[in-house]
C-alpha cells in the first residue's frame, strides 16, 4: 500500500493515530485540572512503565488537554544534571510560562513578584564573586534564595501559582523520564507540589518514568505516596489492543481480516509500540483494502529486523563487555524479574562481584528493580532480544588489580 497514507508511527514519542486504553489516566488528568482550576485540590500523577507502553505519548494528550482548557504547559525531559543546571534549567521554563501568562507590559504585582522570586530562584556568583541574573529583574528579598533547593522552589511555585490564580489560568509541569533526576531534584518538586495543594494553587506538575520512579519518590518524600497516584501503564489487552491496530487502518479505508488481528496481537503481546512497528510493516506488505493473516506472517520478519536494529540494539549498544554479559545471563533465565545471585550463580562469579555493574545498568535505566534483590528488563521483550543477539554468554575474565607502587 501506499507508504504516504501509512498510518502507524513507530517513533519515540510519537502519538499514534488512536490513542486506545487509556481513558482512566486521561480522565484523571482531566479532573485534576478542573479541580486546581475551582480552587480544590486532588491528587496528581506520576504514571510508570516499561519503554515503548506510552508514557510520553500520554504526556502528549495532556498537553493538548492541558492547552485547550487554557493552561500554560511547560514540557521536561528530565535529564541527569546536578542541581546549578537543574536551577538554571527550571527558571528558563518557567520564566517563558510566567511570560505567556502575563506579558511583562502587563504585569501585575503579583506578576512582578513571581519574576523577582524566579530571579532569586536563578541568582548566581561568578569567578570574581559578583552576582548576576539571566535577566534585567531584581531578585527578591527573603524567597527563592534561601540557599536550599527544595525551598527555593517551593517559594517559586507559590508565586507563580498566585500569579496564575490571579489571571484565572493555570500551569503544569509534564516532567518526562523522571527516573533521571537526582534524589534532591525530585525531593523538591514534591516538596513544591506540597506547599501548592496547602494553598490550593493552580500550580503542578505530572511525570512519567521507569517503574522505580514510585519507590524513588516514596525514599525522598514519605508523602508522595498521598500526594501523587503511580497508575502503571503496560501493554493494551482485549479490544484495545485490536482498536489501536485496526483504527488507523480502517480511517484509510483499510479492513484486518479477525484472523490477522488475532496473529498481531500474538506476536506484539499489546505493547504499544510493537503494535505500530507491526502496523507500518504490514502496511508494506499488504495489498488492495484488506490485511490477511498470511500478510502479517509475511511481514513479521522485517518487523523483528526493525525492532532488533533500532528499539533494542540502540540499549545494548551503550553497555560494557561486564554489562552486556549481565544481560545475556539474565535474558537466559527468561523475562521475569530475576535475583542477583542467580544471575551471578550463571556468570560462574559472586554477588558482590556483580553488584557494581548492576547497578550501573539500573542508572542506565536498563534494569529497574521491582523488589529487593531482584532486577528486571526495562524493555518489554529485550530477554529474546539478547538470545537472539548475543547466543553465546560470554564472560570478561575479572580484571585484577594492579598493585600499588611503594613509595621510596
Amino acid at each position: 500500500m501506499d507508504s504516504i497514507s501509512n498510518p502507524y508511527t513507530p517513533n519515540a514519542g510519537a502519538a499514534p493515530e488512536i490513542v486506545a486504553g487509556r481513558d482512566g489516566e486521561l480522565d484523571a488528568f482531566r479532573v485534576l485540572l478542573s479541580r486546581l482550576s475551582r480552587g480544590r485540590t486532588d491528587q496528581s500523577m506520576i504514571i510508570t512503565g516499561l519503554r515503548g507502553v506510552g508514557k510520553t505519548v500520554l504526556l502528549g494528550q495532556f498537553m493538548d488537554i492541558a492547552s485547550a482548557a487554557g493552561w500554560e504547559v511547560v514540557e521536561i525531559e528530565a535529564a541527569k544534571h546536578d542541581d546549578a543546571r537543574f536551577r538554571q534549567s527550571m527558571f528558563s521554563q518557567l520564566k517563558a510560562a510566567l511570560l505567556r501568562l502575563s506579558p511583562r507590559a502587563r504585569w501585575s504585582e503579583r506578576s512582578r513578584r513571581a519574576a523577582e522570586v524566579l530571579s532569586a530562584f536563578a541568582v548566581s556568583v561568578d569567578r570574581h564573586g559578583a552576582f548576576s541574573v539571566s535577566w534585567d529583574v531584581p531578585p527578591a528579598e527573603g524567597q527563592g534564595n534561601h540557599g536550599d533547593l527544595g525551598m527555593d522552589l517551593t517559594d517559586v511555585f507559590v508565586a507563580l501559582g498566585e500569579a496564575a490564580a490571579e489571571q484565572g489560568r493555570g500551569v503544569v509541569l509534564l516532567i518526562d523520564e523522571l527516573q533521571f533526576l537526582g534524589r534532591s531534584q525530585l525531593e523538591a518538586l514534591i516538596q513544591a507540589v506540597h506547599k501548592t495543594v496547602q494553598r490550593r494553587l493552580p500550580i503542578t506538575f505530572v511525570g512519567a518514568g521507569l517503574p522505580q520512579i514510585a519507590e524513588l519518590a516514596g525514599d525522598a518524600k514519605s508523602y508522595a505516596e498521598r500526594l501523587f497516584t503511580f497508575p502503571r501503564i503496560g501493554s493494551l489487552e482485549g479490544e484495545a489492543a485490536r482498536e489501536a491496530l485496526t483504527a488507523p487502518a480502517a480511517a484509510e479505508g483499510v479492513r484486518f481480516d479477525d484472523d490477522a488481528v488475532d496473529l498481531a496481537a500474538s506476536i506484539t503481546r499489546g505493547y504499544p509500540y510493537f503494535i505500530q512497528e507491526l502496523g507500518s510493516q504490514v502496511w508494506g506488505v499488504a495489498a488492495g483494502d484488506r490485511v490477511t493473516r498470511a500478510d502479517v506472517a509475511t511481514a513479521r520478519e522485517a518487523y523483528e529486523t526493525k525492532l532488533d536494529g533500532s528499539f533494542f540494539r540502540v540499549r545494548l549498544d551503550r553497555t560494557t563487555p561486564l554489562q552486556t554479559a549481565y544481560l545475556r545471563a539474565m535474558a537466559e533465565l527468561g523475562s521475569a524479574p530475576q535475583k542477583a545471585s542467580d544471575v551471578a550463580k550463571v556468570m560462574g562469579r559472586e554477588s558482590t562481584q556483580l553488584g557494581p555493574t548492576r547497578a550501573e545498568l539500573i542508572d542506565m535505566g536498563m534494569l529497574y528493580t521491582p523488589e529487593h534483590g531482584y532486577a528486571a528488563f526495562t524493555v518489554p521483550d529485550f530477554d529474546r532480544f539478547m538470545l537472539r543477539a548475543v547466543p553465546e554468554l560470554t564472560v570478561p575474565e575479572v580484571q585484577k588489580r594492579k598493585p600499588r607502587e611503594s613509595k621510596p
